[in-house]
């Protein structure tokens, strides 16, 4: 059952009206967050699985924007970094069907029987990169969730050497209390953090308790934990990894 009802469309006005609240500009983070709090949405609306471990939220986030863009009301400068237009600022709200009919046009869309079409989804509308990365990131995760378990950490630990850390172990067989792996980063050639990690092929999402479990296992072992899965984390499993007086554990 689909628990995030809102099209791409609908979601317009509150991006515009997020980037106003935001000052003008933020991440796709920023802006996703303060669009669930002006539509307040549930929790199970914010974790609603569009494929692979992209939500429907943020799919149809990534659609308005690229509409947005089009408009020329939004820009962005850097990846996942987006901002008002001078016209964008001077913009509150739109009307969407006189948006689609602009769009058509940007796109040498005629009004033949692809007229009422559903535009979602399909390339009446040149996609931009963030779209194009969704894409490839949903075909990534669904190879990776066809991989073996001890093939997965092992591809987790040449992924966090790849990213800088040293003498990475994957620890996984041993049965550790939940914990896969470790190793450490090196910030700035100065400060050392010795990190713990947990990689699992998750299809659906992770729970607030797993991220506890695992923040329990790793007490008194590490500075910071870094749980890795190809599924999405829920709203409280996010808040509780970064929650204040624990020990944080990011989450990939």
């Amino acid at each position: 059952m689909e628990e995030f009802k809102y099209k791409y469309d609908e979601l317009f006005n509150p991006v515009l009206e997020a980037f106003h609240k935001l000052g003008g500009s933020g991440t796709n983070q920023e802006v996703e967050e303060t669009v669930i709090e002006l539509l307040s949405l549930t929790d199970k609306e914010v974790d609603d699985i569009h494929r692979g471990n992209t939500t429907k939220l943020s799919y149809r986030l990534a659609w308005a924007r690229n509409y947005l863009k089009r408009l020329g009301l939004i820009e962005n400068s850097g990846r996942a970094l987006w901002a008002l237009t001078s016209e964008g600022l001077r913009t509150k709200n739109i009307d969407k069907n006189q948006s689609k009919t602009i769009l058509r046009e940007l796109s040498g869309t005629s009004k033949s029987k692809n007229h009422n079409k559903k535009l979602e989804g399909n390339n009446l509308i040149a996609k931009s990169d963030e779209l194009n990365e969704l894409t490839w990131e949903d075909e990534l995760v669904d190879i990776l969730k066809g991989m073996q378990p001890d093939a997965f950490e092992r591809l987790s630990q040449r992924f966090l050497r790849e990213l800088g850390f040293s003498n990475v172990e994957v620890t996984g067989k041993t049965a550790d209390g939940g914990i896969d792996g470790k190793g450490i980063i090196k910030i700035g050639g100065v400060l050392s953090f010795h990190v713990v990690f947990q990689c699992k092929r998750y299809t659906g999402s992770v729970s607030s308790p797993s991220i506890r479990d695992f923040r329990g296992a790793m007490m008194g072992r590490a500075d910071k934990g870094l749980f890795i899965t190809t599924g999405t984390f829920t709203r409280d499993a996010k808040k509780e990894a970064q929650r204040d007086g624990a020990t944080p554990i990011e989450s990939n």
